[in-house]
C-alpha cells in the first residue's frame, strides 16, 4: 500500500519554545512519527502549508481540495488542525476507489502525552481497510465529516 500524506499544519505540528512564548507551526510532525514506526507501507509526505486551522481561509481549503482532486493517489492522509478539520473535509472531492482520511492531534506530536501517534496509526489502519470516501479519524473512532462535531469542552469528536 502506498499513501500520499498531505500536511497543512495544526496542533500536531506545533512547537512551543518556552512557557512564555507563543507556538509556531513547525515541520510536519508526521514525518518523525512515520520514521519511528516499523511500517509495511510506502508513503510520501508533502507539506501544503503550515497553518493553525483557525487561520485557514476558504482559499486554503480550495487549495487542499484541488491537491486531492489532482492527485493520482488512491490513499490520502491529511494531517490538519482539529478546529476546522470538518470544514475542510466537507469540501474534499470524492472518487470511487479513493480513500481520504483527515486526522490531527489535540496536543502537539512533540508532547509525550500527545494523541498524534495513536491518531496517525489509526488513520493508516482506516486507509488500509476502507476503499473509498472521506473520513475523519480522531479519538479512536472513524467519523463521517457530515455527521460529527468537535466538542471543545470535552476535547473530543462526537457524532451528531
Amino acid at each position: 500500500m502506498k499513501i500520499k500524506v498531505l500536511t497543512v499544519g495544526g496542533t500536531i505540528d506545533k512547537v512551543y519554545f518556552d512557557a512564555l512564548s507563543d507556538y509556531q507551526v513547525g515541520v510536519p510532525g508526521i514525518v518523525e512519527i512515520l520514521e519511528d514506526l516499523p511500517l509495511e507501507i510506502e508513503y510520501e509526505v508533502e507539506s501544503l502549508m503550515r497553518k493553525d486551522s483557525l487561520e485557514m481561509t476558504d482559499e486554503d481549503r480550495r487549495s487542499v481540495a484541488e491537491r486531492v482532486e489532482n492527485s493520482d493517489a488512491d490513499k490520502i492522509l491529511i494531517t490538519h488542525g482539529t478546529d476546522t478539520m470538518i470544514e475542510t473535509a466537507k469540501q474534499l472531492p470524492t472518487r470511487e476507489n479513493r480513500c481520504v482520511v483527515l486526522t490531527g492531534a489535540l496536543a502537539p506530536a512533540k508532547f509525550k502525552t500527545s494523541d498524534a501517534e495513536f491518531n496517525v496509526g489509526m488513520a493508516i489502519g482506516v486507509l488500509s481497510s476502507l476503499q473509498s470516501g472521506v473520513h475523519l479519524v480522531m479519538n479512536g473512532r472513524v467519523f463521517d465529516p457530515f455527521r460529527c462535531r468537535k466538542n471543545r469542552d470535552q476535547s473530543r469528536f462526537e457524532e451528531l
